[in-house]
């Protein structure tokens, strides 16, 4: 992973499509622009569903990596 430091966390392990992107849009929404926000997700569909999420809301994906079988994912408010 990047170097980059978050500033929330969210846990959607154990999350299903599209709960842990439902989870992050909320989450999101309480965090100031510029904000990072890390979530770590178990969900095989999330490879996909995150980046799509971030690229139609706006917000970037800074990072993606993969930490005690979960994906993790670094996401910039817009």
């Amino acid at each position: 992973m990047s170097g980059t430091n978050w500033d929330h966390e969210l846990d959607a392990r154990g999350l299903l499509c599209p709960l842990p992107v439902l989870k992050a849009r909320k989450r999101l929404q309480a965090l100031a622009p510029g904000a990072v926000l890390r979530m770590l997700a178990d969900d095989p569909a999330a490879v996909i569903d995150v980046p799509h999420f971030c690229a139609e809301a706006g917000h970037t994906l800074v990072d993606t990596a993969e930490e005690d079988n979960a994906q993790v994912y670094l996401i910039r408010k817009a």
